[in-house]
C-alpha cells in the first residue's frame, strides 16, 4: 500500500517543490490533477512530460496517477447531448491515458462532477448509455497503456450521475474491460452509501472492481481533521490485502495546503504503524 498526495493541495508551489515537499512529509507519491500543470494537459509535449517525471524522480517520489481529469480544457462532458462535445471529451480522455502512462502513473480517476451532469430533461438511461460508450471508447487505450481508468462514485450534492459503488460497478460490467474499474472516495461514500466505508471496502475490494482509494473527511478536510475515524478503513484495506494507492484528497485546506498535507500523513502513518503492531 502506498500513500499519495493529490497535488492540488500544494498547487501554489512549483511542481518540483510539490514533489520535494510531499516526499519530505512522508508521502510515497503524487497524484496529479492535470489542470494544475496546463490549460491543455492532454497536449503536453514530450519534454514537458519528461520534466514532470524527472521532478518526481529527483525528489524520490512517484507520480502514481491522474485525477480530476476534465477541468480543462473547458466545455467537456461525457453526458452532453452534443455529439461533437462528447467526441472531443473522449479524445481528451484518450490523450490523458497516454499522459498518465508517460508520467509513470498507473491509475486515472474520473471524478470531474461538473463534466458528468445529466442534461436537463434528459432520460437517465440515455445519459448512462453515453457514459458507457465514452468509457468503452478509451478502454482499449487504457489496456494498451497498462493503466486502469476508474469511474469515481461521488455524492449526490456533487453530481446526479454515478453516486454509489454499486452503480459504478454496473457501468464497469457493461464495458467489460479489465482496464476500466471503480474506486472509493471516503467523503462521498460516507454521505451516499448505505454501509460504513470499511464495510464497503470489505464488500467490494475482493471482487476486483475497486482499484483505488481517496481519503478525506465527511467535512471535506483531510483525514484527522474531522469526526471520521479512518482506522477502520485502513484496517479493512490491510485485511483485504490492498496493495494499491491511497490518495489524500481534501478540498478544504485547514489552515492551508501544506499544513493540511502534513497533518494527514502523520495521522495516516500513525494508523498504519498501529495496525502493523496489532497481534
Amino acid at each position: 500500500m502506498r500513500i499519495a498526495l493529490c497535488n492540488e493541495v500544494l498547487r501554489e508551489l512549483e511542481f518540483a517543490v510539490q514533489c520535494a515537499r510531499a516526499a519530505a512529509l512522508g508521502y510515497d507519491g503524487i497524484e496529479l490533477a492535470p489542470f494544475t500543470v496546463s490549460e491543455n494537459p492532454h497536449l503536453l509535449g514530450a519534454e514537458h512530460r519528461a520534466r514532470l517525471r524527472r521532478a518526481a524522480a529527483h525528489a524520490g517520489i512517484a507520480i502514481t496517477g491522474l485525477h480530476y481529469l476534465l477541468v480543462t480544457p473547458p466545455g467537456l462532458s461525457i453526458l452532453s447531448g452534443d455529439a461533437a462535445v462528447r467526441s472531443r471529451t473522449v479524445d481528451v480522455m484518450r490523450r490523458l491515458v497516454g499522459l498518465c502512462a508517460d508520467l509513470g502513473g498507473r491509475v486515472l480517476v474520473h471524478g470531474s462532477p461538473a463534466q458528468r451532469q445529466i442534461p436537463p430533461g434528459e432520460e437517465p438511461a440515455v445519459a448512462w448509455a453515453r457514459a458507457r460508450d465514452a468509457l468503452a471508447a478509451i478502454a482499449a487505450d487504457a489496456e494498451a497503456a497498462g493503466v486502469t481508468y476508474c469511474i469515481e462514485p461521488l455524492s449526490r450534492r456533487q453530481t446526479d450521475f454515478i453516486n454509489t459503488v454499486a452503480e459504478a460497478v454496473r457501468l464497469v460490467e457493461a464495458i467489460g474491460s479489465p482496464a476500466v474499474r471503480t474506486m472509493v472516495d471516503a467523503s462521498a461514500a460516507s454521505v451516499t452509501e448505505g454501509l460504513p466505508v470499511a464495510d464497503l471496502i470489505d464488500r467490494w475490494l475482493p471482487t476486483g472492481m475497486v482499484r483505488h482509494i481517496h481519503v478525506n473527511d465527511t467535512n471535506r478536510r483531510a483525514p484527522g481533521q474531522g469526526e471520521d475515524l479512518f482506522a477502520p478503513l485502513f484496517a479493512a484495506l490491510v485485511r483485504n490485502g490492498y496493495a494499491g494507492v491511497v490518495a489524500v484528497e481534501p478540498f478544504d485546506y485547514q489552515p492551508d495546503g501544506p499544513a493540511s498535507a502534513a497533518r494527514a500523513i502523520g495521522y495516516i502513518r500513525g494508523i498504519l504503524e498501529a495496525l502493523a503492531c496489532r497481534p
